[in-house]
């Protein structure tokens, strides 16, 4: 059958199949920008995390995370703060969320002395209960 139209027929008969050429554009499109941007995904700042056999925590409430990076450099979630401003930030989240957990990623190559003065200011601040982030130990 012819699927267009003569001069006898005005009527033009339907086409019995569908382009995908759209489609799989669309698709190939939509796939490119979830490979770029899934890696942007990642919350944080990129520390090497020391290694530790120890369980997962399960956490219902999404805890503050204090990252102390190799240079010493120190940041609260994902923003730099310094060591001066870390007790005013920390004193202003606790008056916010008291019972807000707190977790301190300290880089495998940061001083231990400057994790140790981060757990001081908390400890300082009335937080009680600090969690330490760790790699899963590998064999």
């Amino acid at each position: 059958m012819w699927a267009g139209r003569n001069r006898w027929d005005q009527q033009p008969e339907p086409m019995g199949e569908i382009n995908v050429t759209p489609l799989v554009d669309v698709m190939l499109v939509l796939l490119i920008i979830f490979m770029i941007t899934a890696p942007l995904l990642t919350q944080g700042v990129n520390i090497d995390l020391p290694n530790a056999d120890a369980p997962a925590m399960q956490q219902s409430v999404e805890p503050l995370v204090i990252t102390v990076a190799a240079s010493g450099e120190i940041y609260m979630q994902k923003h730099r703060v310094g060591i001066d401003q870390l007790a005013s930030s920390i004193a202003d989240m606790r008056r916010q969320k008291p019972g807000m957990p707190v977790y301190v990623r300290g880089d495998a190559h940061a001083r231990y002395e400057a994790v140790a003065r981060v757990m001081s200011i908390l400890a300082s601040n009335g937080v009680q209960k600090v969690g330490l982030v760790t790699e899963p130990g590998r064999n």
